[in-house]
């Protein structure tokens, strides 16, 4: 649908200075990114982008409504003109540009690039799809696999690359690609971890084909041009592979030396040279199909000589006879005394010599010749098998000798998956183009159009080829890998017009220039890595020369391709450079699966004709050749890139490119949340979800830290946590203060090793802010269960009474929202990462309210710090209550539960309230009475903290003196009789005088709120039997009574709670949030 815009002059009087310095501006964004450095941007460079517009004030008069938004956005007409400006800098120019700076030259402008899709992307992809394999191997594979299977395996090869050709058009056309290719494209669309990786397999394939097209070149000067050049020379038959292989060394070092050293010098010459290089390509094709032309009329002359049904080497002898007669006299010819011990007539012969009689074939019988029913089928074997043509022989008995005799024989073990693997290199270089898409006037249309119609035309290269040679080349030739049958001469040289030598030379120059391009292009690849910052152990690489020549990163190349030469076997080494080419091919048709199937905003790729079940099927098709070739390659590929994707993900530098993998965590991460149920999970899924609430200091800094350490123990990285905090005034006013905040606890995460989200929340006051996050902190089904928050210690001295109320309305809150809530008092007394020697988690289970109580210590044995502690299980007995069976009741629920505890009952029998509970009791309702009539002033009310302080402790110690002077009262089983005797017992006239006579004393007593004694008797005479039992534990966790439904008791219940907590180190108060969260059935 066309959108048609109207542009609206706007006369302002004067010219604004704005467009003077946009005109400078070359949009450089996406291009900065491709050489890193190490900092994560924005995608837009046009937005927020205030540095040209500081010191200019707008002054005009018709868009004086929008002033505010030209601080920080720009008009659309300086837009405009930074569009227009946009130039799509090269790799390399950005160096030459700011080295002609410093030397103080003036900035010249960029040349827009003026290649168009023949020179810029045909081509080029072109030179490098054709090369060594078609000119060395193709006809050894097509006479080892047959027609009909290498038609199969350069159909398979040739779907991979269209299929992922069809995947990068559609990545390249969305939107601008800078100079960086397939590695930009696949890092952009799949984040740094999978770019890193897969952009790594790319360098080491693009390194390993410079190996592979160096063999190539030596093995046509040395088998082909010179062979008389060979340093290593066998004497025997059997060690002419090995000293073959040497020579491969020797010479391949030599000429990676020599490239080296050019590309080092200049790489403009490298440049200069493709177009040559190429031409060689296209005359050798050409050259090819004019000789099968020419087979139809007039077959070229390549007698071959068969010993029997077996091929002999045509290098010792002239003449494909046994004898001849001259002068009448019948002589030997020199392929006798290959066989014989001697000239003689009646000299020794090798057995099967003697049986066989020798016939002479033409090598190129010709198109129309019917050679190709013969060569339809395959023909694998063992290494050293001989090379047989289907006809009758005689076999020998004694085959021992034959090793030393001049037949031809597989040089290796084929099979068909190694075929795949040796064949695929030859279809590789489809990225041509996209490499070079800051040269292209127009990439996006350019690109598609040109890689897929050279993919196309490769395509119908290869298997016109392997149907031509099948139909030209006898069987025994074709499967003769270095034309020993045809006098030494290149297989496919022989079917060319008007030479042989015409596609020798014309493949030596070929695989030269493939050779020298390739370490080119590999370093620079290295060095886009290397600036990206992704991998920090490759940054050295991402240094060059003044002028951006990649130096270091050259060298390693070098290195690399070194080893690949060290191997000095073409067909060793084309697998492995097959699997490094694959695996970056999958990874590109994943790459617009994913963004198809994800529908992202930014999808809009100008090239229409493609779909995700193509990408994955080429996706597929890719991890099929993968394990076809070689499957211990292809694990030691995928190996190789998990570990640097690892690394990435590890150490590497975060980035964020906007890609397909955070794309596809956010669509996962909808998906789950839509399916999640809001209602609560069941039973045996319960996990406490943590709100944990922190407090924050002056400077914005976590009070408690080692509330998050206690969250991480409790955790162990599982369930979901949110750490939240709240920030008093408005949003407005302290924004900047609230994201300081929250980066701040971000940090204490990461340095408490707490995995979670966190939440800063600016309110007018501290408890609506407590209450909002309460609410509504989580998403959908993912949503806490639980709050963790630190006790108020200091609640007693504040000025500000709204601190303990509003931890009491916490406390409310929670229970009304069904959610569990953990008090932990002394929290920074708790461990931080050092283990816990062997101790005890004690649990004192007053009342069931769900079971968190024994959960809890459950959990937080399976954290490292508190794996030696033992747990242990306190319950309190009543009067009425059998000990002794609630102790086994208890033993047999915990097995139920597969819990290991120690079980204690206790007994709390002393039900006269004692004086020290009163005077507790009366100091605590009249301290509430003069706050509350009063008012004291700041002074006067530590005054009155510190007279309550005094008569606390005086009252303590009168109450430890009695306790030292009775004996303990505190017995594990309850009987009858004992009940009736101590009650008694307390009934006798002489019983608590002393009690009597503090009475008489105390006459105030009797007027005290009796709920607030009884309650305070309760914390008074907990707290003596957890101090009594527990008091040496490393962790108490007691059930935490909840607030009393009258308000005006607030003040009231906080100290209980202190009560029941004095003397004790770590204390963990557990309310339930109302429901079971552990069961005893599986």
């Amino acid at each position: 649908m066309p959108t048609n815009f109207t542009v609206v002059p706007v006369d302002d009087g004067r010219k604004s200075a704005q467009e003077d310095t946009d005109d400078n501006n070359v949009l450089k964004e996406e291009d900065e990114e491709a050489v890193g450095d190490g900092t994560p941007r924005e995608s837009s460079p046009f937005i927020h982008n205030t540095d040209d517009y500081k010191g200019t004030l707008y002054d005009g008069k018709n868009m004086a409504l929008f002033e505010e938004e030209m601080d920080s956005n720009p008009m659309v007409s300086s837009l405009l003109s930074k569009l227009a400006n946009y130039t799509n800098l090269t790799q390399g120019v950005r160096e030459h540009e700011e080295a002609d700076e410093d030397e103080g030259a003036k900035k010249k402008t960029v040349k827009s690039p003026q290649m168009g899709t023949f020179i810029g992307v045909y081509l080029p992809c072109l030179q490098n799809i054709l090369g060594v394999i078609l000119f060395l191997r193709m006809t050894w594979i097509v006479g080892t696999a047959g027609i009909l299977e290498s038609f199969i395996i350069v159909s398979m090869c040739c779907s991979c690359t269209m299929l992922t050709a069809i995947s990068m058009s559609a990545i390249a056309t969305n939107g601008v690609v800078p100079a960086g290719g397939s590695y930009y494209m696949i890092s952009r669309s799949l984040g740094p971890e999978f770019g890193g990786a897969v952009g790594l397999c790319f360098y080491l394939g693009t390194t390993f084909a410079g190996a592979m097209y160096i063999l190539g070149t030596i093995e046509i000067f040395l088998t082909y041009i010179v062979p008389g050049a060979a340093i290593f020379k066998a004497e025997e038959k059997a060690l002419e592979a090995e000293a073959m292989l040497n020579n491969m060394r020797v010479y391949g070092t030599c000429c990676l030396t020599l490239m080296a050293v050019v590309v080092f010098v200049g790489v403009k010459y490298v440049n200069k040279l493709a177009l040559v290089f190429l031409a060689c390509v296209v005359l050798s094709i050409l050259a090819i199909y004019a000789g099968v032309i020419k087979t139809i009329f007039e077959p070229p002359i390549f007698p071959v000589c068969l010993l029997g049904n077996r091929t002999l080497q045509n290098h010792g002898f002239d003449k494909c006879m046994k004898t001849e007669i001259i002068d009448n006299v019948t002589v030997t010819t020199k392929l006798w005394s290959l066989f014989c011990q001697g000239p003689e007539l009646n000299a020794s012969c090798h057995e099967y010599f003697n049986l066989n009689n020798v016939t002479e074939i033409q090598g190129i019988p010709g198109l129309t010749s019917g050679v190709i029913s013969e060569n339809m089928w395959g023909s694998y074997g063992p290494a050293g098998m001989m090379v047989e043509k289907a006809l009758p022989a005689v076999p020998a008995t004694d085959s021992s000798q034959d090793q030393y005799m001049p037949y031809v024989v597989n040089d290796i073990t084929t099979f068909f998956t190694l075929l795949v693997g040796i064949y695929f290199p030859s279809v590789t270089g489809i990225m041509a183009g996209s490499n070079r898409s800051g040269d292209l006037r127009d990439a996006q249309r350019s690109i598609p159009i040109g890689t897929i119609l050279a993919i196309a035309t490769t395509t119908i290269i290869y298997l016109s080829c392997v149907v031509l040679f099948g139909a030209c080349i006898d069987g025994v030739v074709l499967r003769d890998k270095f034309g020993d049958s045809v006098k030494g001469n290149l297989v496919i040289g022989t079917l060319s017009w008007p030479s042989p030598w015409v596609i020798v030379i014309g493949s030596f120059f070929s695989c030269c220039g493939a050779g020298l391009q390739s370490l080119t292009g590999a370093p620079r690849l290295l060095q886009a890595i290397a600036r990206d910052g992704i991998v920090p152990f490759l940054e050295v690489f991402g240094h060059g020369k003044a002028n951006g020549e990649p130096t270091w990163a050259l060298l390693l190349t070098a290195l690399i391709c070194e080893s690949g030469i060290l191997i000095a076997s073409l067909d060793a080494v084309a697998p492995i450079l097959s699997m490094f080419f694959l695996m970056c091919y999958l990874f590109v048709n994943l790459a617009c699966a994913l963004q198809t199937l994800l529908r992202t905003p930014n999808w809009r790729p100008r090239f229409k004709y493609y779909h995700w079940a193509l990408s994955f099927l080429g996706m597929s098709l890719c991890l099929a050749l993968m394990f076809i070739s070689s499957w211990y390659y292809a694990l030691v590929a995928m190996l190789i890139a998990g570990c640097i994707y690892k690394y990435i993900e590890y150490r590497g530098a975060e980035k964020e490119w906007g890609d397909g993998i955070r794309g596809l965590s956010l669509n996962a991460a909808r998906f789950a949340l839509i399916r999640l149920e809001e209602a609560p999970p069941h039973t045996k899924n319960w996990r406490p979800q943590l709100l944990v609430l922190l407090n924050l200091d002056s400077e914005l800094s976590v009070k408690h830290p080692r509330l998050l350490s206690f969250t991480t123990q409790l955790k162990a990285g599982k369930g979901l946590t949110i750490v939240g905090s709240v920030l008093e005034g408005t949003y407005l006013t302290r924004e900047t203060e609230a994201k300081r905040a929250e980066q701040n606890i971000k940090s204490a995460m990461a340095a408490e090793k707490t995995k979670g989200f966190c939440h800063v929340v600016v309110s007018s006051n501290l408890r609506d802010g407590i209450s909002h996050l309460v609410q509504s902190a989580g998403l959908g089904g993912m949503k806490h269960n639980s709050v963790l928050m630190a006790w108020p210690g200091n609640w007693r001295q504040s000025n500000d009474p709204q601190s303990w109320k509003s931890f009491i309305e916490t406390v409310r809150e929670t229970t009304a929202a069904h959610q569990a809530l953990l008090v932990a008092k002394n929290v920074d007394s708790f461990p931080h990462q050092e283990r816990l020697s062997e101790g005890t988690i004690d649990v004192w289970w007053i009342v069931h309210d769900g079971g968190l109580l024994m959960l809890l210590p459950f959990l937080l044995r399976q954290h490292k710090v508190w794996r030696k502690c033992k747990m242990r299980i306190f319950t309190v007995a009543q009067l009425d209550d059998n000990s002794i069976q609630m102790k086994k009741d208890l033993q047999m629920f915990l097995y139920h539960l597969r819990l290991n505890a120690e079980v204690e009952v206790v007994e709390m029998h002393d039900s006269d309230i004692s004086a020290f509970t009163y005077e507790k009791t009366l100091v605590m309702e009249q301290r509430s009475q003069m706050l509350k009539q009063m008012q004291l002033s700041r002074t006067e009310r530590e005054r009155e903290a510190q007279l309550i302080h005094d008569r606390n402790t005086a009252s303590h110690a009168a109450l430890n003196d009695k306790a030292d002077a009775t004996p303990e009262r505190v017995h594990m089983t309850w009987t009858k009789e004992k009940f009736f005797t101590e009650r008694n017992r307390n009934r006798e006239p002489n019983a608590n005088v002393a009690v009597r006579d503090l009475f008489n004393m105390k006459p105030e007593w009797e007027s005290l709120n009796q709920s607030n004694v009884r309650c305070m008797h309760t914390a008074v005479k907990l707290n003596e039997v957890v101090v009594n039992k527990s008091q040496g534990a490393h962790l108490v966790l007691l059930n935490m009574p909840g607030p009393p439904r009258n308000r005006g008791g607030d003040e009231n219940y906080m100290e209980f709670l202190e009560v029941m907590m004095e003397g004790l180190n770590r204390v963990l108060l557990v309310r339930g949030g109302g429901r079971e969260v552990i069961t005893i059935y599986s």
